[in-house]
């Protein structure tokens, strides 16, 4: 897509852009009703996440209270209000991933990139999630990389992962 907007860093012309782009979407969609979740969505991905000021725009231009909107962003777990790094990396948390090795997973990518789950590294490289499951239980322990599933990833195995992916 040749218009696509990086997640993370982008300067001042291109947050013009952005903001152009988000009056776009909210008055197409702002006269219809039940349009507040695929407005949020289309603002995530243009984005990478919602933004406090975007998701104030979209209070006030639907005439919905912020406090309605931020609570079902708070409820749907695919919303995020933190930017994400350029690559996101999600560590399967579920019974099988779990059970075998899912929490020494986790541990190494934790220790690896020096960050949290939840958080992003501070060159935006990066950034740490936990799932429930990915489906590739007989596979465990799985990761994802960014849309790529990597499955019986070892703790051994964290710092060459990490280190195969490009600038």
């Amino acid at each position: 897509m040749t218009n696509e907007i990086s997640q993370v860093d982008y300067d001042i012309e291109k947050d013009e852009e952005i903001m152009i782009r988000l009056d776009d979407i909210i008055s197409k969609c702002k006269d219809k009703p039940g349009m507040l979740i695929p407005i949020l969505q289309q603002t995530q991905k243009l984005y990478g996440y919602l933004p406090e000021m975007a998701i104030k725009k979209i209070s006030d231009e639907l005439k919905i209270p912020f406090s309605e909107v931020a609570g079902i962003i708070g409820f749907y777990s695919f919303f995020s209000t933190k930017a994400k790094g350029k690559n996101v990396i999600r560590v399967c948390q579920g019974t099988a991933c779990y059970v075998r090795g899912g929490k020494d997973l986790l541990a190494a990518f934790k220790n690896e990139l020096k960050i949290g789950v939840g958080e992003t590294t501070k060159n935006k490289k990066f950034s740490l999630e936990v799932g429930r499951c990915f489906g590739a239980c007989g596979l465990a322990p799985v990761i994802t990389l960014n849309d790529e599933v990597i499955q019986r990833v070892k703790p051994s195995s964290v710092s060459e992962i990490i280190k195969s992916v490009g600038d």
